[in-house]
């Protein structure tokens, strides 16, 4: 590949930055970020969804419900 001259700059898109701190997310254009964000509330409902998976684990492998199973619930 030839070499840019020298009044050519090289473009640089937004997901290759100079810092580490605007990189964005691997599946979004959107930078993460803590709070009120698309990026946090898609996380938070990811581990949500795996939390209750793990419920519906332990109650059909269990034979118990997951308060008494957890011992919540004599």
């Amino acid at each position: 590949m030839p070499e840019p001259s020298p009044d050519q700059s090289p473009e640089i898109s937004p997901t290759t930055s100079a810092t580490a701190s605007t990189a964005t997310s691997a599946t979004t254009g959107e930078v993460p970020a803590f709070g009120w964000s698309g990026y946090a509330e898609r996380v938070n409902g990811r581990f949500a969804m795996v939390g209750f998976i793990a419920v519906l684990l332990i109650e059909a492998l269990s034979g118990e419900t997951f308060l008494r199973w957890a011992g919540l619930v004599p």
